[in-house]
């Protein structure tokens, strides 16, 4: 099952979690659509691709998001990976445990990008980029958001 990638109305603000799905790590950010900025929030440890679910559930309490974002992580040349299938199934999980709308958004190289973006500022190869992964898909989402509304 494919996940869509924005709302058919998108009219009024929205708030979202976006997730960088990991197997050992997720990633999470917070953003709203007003400003199109979004902002790593934590990084959820996961075992197998399985989260803490009450450590996600309490992030969402706190946020009050009204969609998630999960990024898709497809191969290079555009072909399903293993890791996207899992990701997928975890969006569905989140949508069956929170009954929230769960939207999709490719994320290629944005792991690289958010390396790239902790190295810049000093940090270390080593140092946990997931939640700036998450915010670069978040961020990335809203762009596209404001791409599909109508002009006005």
């Amino acid at each position: 099952m494919s996940l869509p990638s924005f709302p058919a109305k998108n009219d009024k603000p929205l708030t979202a979690l976006g997730f960088d799905f990991g197997t050992q790590r997720i990633g999470m950010a917070f953003g709203q659509s007003v400003s199109g900025s979004a902002r790593g929030v934590a990084v959820i440890k996961a075992r197998d691709g399985i989260p803490d679910w009450e450590t996600l559930a309490r992030h969402i309490e706190q946020w009050h998001p009204d969609v998630f974002v999960v990024g898709l992580p497809y191969n290079m040349d555009g072909s399903e990976s293993e890791l996207l299938v899992r990701a997928r199934k975890f969006a569905n999980r989140l949508h069956g445990r929170f009954h929230r709308p769960v939207y999709g958004m490719d994320e290629r190289l944005s792991s690289k990008e958010a390396l790239e973006q902790v190295m810049e500022q000093g940090g270390k190869r080593d140092e946990a980029i997931d939640h700036i992964a998450a915010q670069i898909i978040l961020e990335n989402w809203f762009t596209g958001l404001k791409q599909q509304a109508p002009a006005r």
